[in-house]
């Protein structure tokens, strides 16, 4: 069962490893994101990052889509992380169960413009999170689980 679904250009982390996984009772991260998995050093690390008894599995966007539909990740209380806005958007057009979508933080780069403290946004990042809210996606926006959920495309 997928009990939530974030954007957060750090992947695994302090916030993410304890506050949000403890939160929302996940016992398994997954991480979908194609360089992540194709590197083995930052695998390592994520899966260091972990609570001790949090399933960490570092996958492609692609195989993750496989692996949730063909209802592997069942068994679990899933916690997907993607690394951008884009990663989530073809998880998210892979997998229609996918309903909600928690945008933690990305990364400021050239050619975005800052949507929160900690969100920025390129203009392709804002049409496709535009296209999923059309879609029925609940997009909000939420640091920590102690913040208040905001409704995400206000800001946009």
């Amino acid at each position: 069962m997928i009990v939530a679904t974030r954007v957060d250009h750090r992947l695994v982390h302090g916030q993410v490893a304890f506050s949000w996984t403890f939160a929302i009772n996940a016992n398994c991260i997954l991480v979908a994101n194609d360089s992540a998995a194709s590197d083995e050093m930052q695998m390592t690390t994520l899966k260091l990052a972990a609570p001790q008894g949090v399933k960490v599995v570092v996958k492609s966007v692609s195989d993750s889509i496989d692996q949730i539909n063909s209802g592997v990740t069942d068994k679990y209380k899933l916690f997907i992380v993607v690394k951008s806005v884009r990663d989530a958007y073809q998880l998210i057009k892979g997998c229609p169960r996918i309903k909600a979508l928690n945008v933690g933080g990305t990364k400021k780069i050239d050619g975005t413009d800052q949507v929160t403290s900690s969100v920025f946004l390129n203009f392709e990042d804002k049409e496709e999170l535009k296209e999923l809210s059309a879609d029925g996606v609940d997009i909000s926006s939420q640091m920590v689980p102690n913040d208040k959920k905001n409704d995400f495309m206000k800001k946009l």
